[in-house]
C-alpha cells in the first residue's frame, strides 16, 4: 500500500459526510474534478474501491464503511498534532537551567499566578545551546547572564533584566564566621569558598572569577562535582571551608548539619538574572510572562523587597546605592533592554 495523502482523506470524509461529489466540491472549495481525482488517489493507494458511483451521486462501498472511522481518527490526530505547536495552544516552554535555581522559583510564582498558561519546564546546562534553542523554536525563553564578556546576542533575540540575587555564605557550625549575622566580601580574603559546581566556560563561572578577583577570594574549584547534598556534607563538617549560594535557592540538609546561611553586604554581591527570547515568537503566554517579570522584579535587601528600577545600574567596583555589587558587564544588559525588548 502506498502512503495515503491526508488531503484525499479530507475529501473522501467530505463526500462521504455529503452524499455526493458535487456537494463535497463546494464545500471543501474545489472543483468537482478535484474531488474526483483525490479520492481516486485514494482508492488506488488502498487498493481498495471506496465508493460505489450512482446516477443520484455516491455511496459508500463496505470497504469505504470500514474506513471512513479511520478516516476520521487520522484528521483528529493530525488537528491535535498541529495544535500541540499553535502558539497560544502548546505549552510555553521556559529554560530554568536547574530546577533548584532562582529562575525555576520565578517560573513558579508566574504559574501560582496564571495557571491558565500551561508550562512546558526546561533545563539545558549551556548558554549558547539554549540560544541556540530559542532561535530553532525548541523553547521559548531561556534565562541568562548574558551580557558576560565576549557574548553577543543574536539580532532578534530580546532581554531583559528581572532578578539582581544577593549571595550567601554556607558555613558549618565549627566555622569563624558560624555566629556571623552578615559578612563583607573583603572580609573573606583567604578563606577557601569551594564551588565544585563551577563549570569552565558558564557565566557562574565568569561572575565568580570577577568575584574572586575584586575581592580577593580564593574560590576552589576542583572536582568532581557530586552535586549540592554532597558539597554540603563537606562544608558542614568543615571548619575552615564555606561556599556561596544565591539567596533563593532551596536547600535542604540534615538537622545534625547545623549549616548557616549568611548573607553578605556592604557590598552585597548580586548575581544578575537576564530573561532572552526571540522578538517575533508570538506566543501569547510568552507575553504574559515577560509582563509579570517586569512587574515582578526587585532587589531583596535586609530581608524586604526594593524596586530594582534602582539598583539597576550596578558594576564593576561600583557601589550603588550604597550596598550591591556585580560585575561591569552587568550594566550592558540594562543599558541594551530597550533595544531588544520589541
Amino acid at each position: 500500500m502506498s502512503s495515503v495523502d491526508l488531503n484525499a482523506v479530507r475529501t473522501f470524509v467530505a463526500a462521504a459526510d455529503a452524499g455526493q461529489f458535487q456537494q463535497a466540491a463546494v464545500d471543501l472549495s474545489l472543483t468537482q474534478q478535484a474531488v474526483s481525482k483525490r479520492v481516486a488517489a485514494l482508492e488506488a493507494a488502498l487498493g481498495v474501491p471506496l465508493f460505489v458511483r450512482t446516477a443520484r451521486g455516491a455511496r459508500l462501498t463496505i470497504d469505504g464503511q470500514a474506513f471512513l472511522p479511520h478516516a476520521r481518527a487520522l484528521l483528529q490526530a493530525e488537528e491535535r498534532a498541529a495544535a500541540s505547536v499553535r502558539p497560544g495552544r502548546r505549552a510555553l516552554r521556559v529554560d530554568v537551567i536547574g530546577r533548584r535555581v532562582a529562575p525555576a522559583g520565578l517560573l513558579r510564582e508566574f504559574h501560582r499566578r496564571h495557571p491558565e498558561t500551561d508550562l512546558d519546564v526546561v533545563t539545558l546546562f549551556d548558554a549558547e545551546e539554549a540560544v541556540a534553542a530559542l532561535l530553532d523554536g525548541t523553547i521559548d525563553a531561556t534565562f541568562r547572564a548574558v551580557s558576560k564578556p565576549g557574548t553577543v546576542l543574536p539580532d532578534g533575540v530580546g532581554c531583559l533584566p528581572v532578578l539582581d540575587e544577593p549571595l550567601q555564605l554556607v558555613v558549618g557550625p565549627g566555622h569563624r564566621f558560624a555566629r556571623a549575622r552578615a559578612v563583607r566580601p573583603d572580609q573573606l580574603d583567604g578563606c577557601r569558598i569551594w564551588m565544585p559546581g563551577n563549570a569552565p566556560g558558564t557565566e557562574w563561572e565568569v561572575y565568580y572569577d570577577d568575584l574572586s578577583a575584586e575581592f580577593g577570594l580564593v574560590i576552589d574549584k576542583v572536582g568532581p562535582d557530586f552535586g549540592v547534598e554532597v558539597l554540603l556534607d563537606t562544608v558542614a563538617e568543615s571548619s575552615t571551608l564555606g561556599t556561596f549560594m544565591s539567596e533563593r535557592t532551596p536547600l535542604v540538609w540534615p538537622g545534625g548539619h547545623d549549616l548557616r546561611r549568611i548573607p553578605l553586604h556592604r557590598p552585597m554581591p548580586v548575581y544578575p538574572h537576564c530573561l532572552l527570547w526571540r522578538t517575533d515568537n508570538p506566543h501569547p503566554g510568552l507575553g504574559a510572562f515577560r509582563r509579570y517579570l517586569e512587574g515582578a522584579r526587585s532587589v531583596l535587601v535586609d530581608g524586604g523587597a526594593v524596586d530594582g528600577a534602582a539598583e539597576v545600574a550596578i558594576g564593576g567596583a561600583e557601589v550603588v546605592d550604597g550596598g550591591t555589587w556585580a560585575p561591569s558587564w552587568a550594566r550592558r544588559a540594562g543599558r541594551d533592554r530597550d533595544r531588544t525588548e520589541g
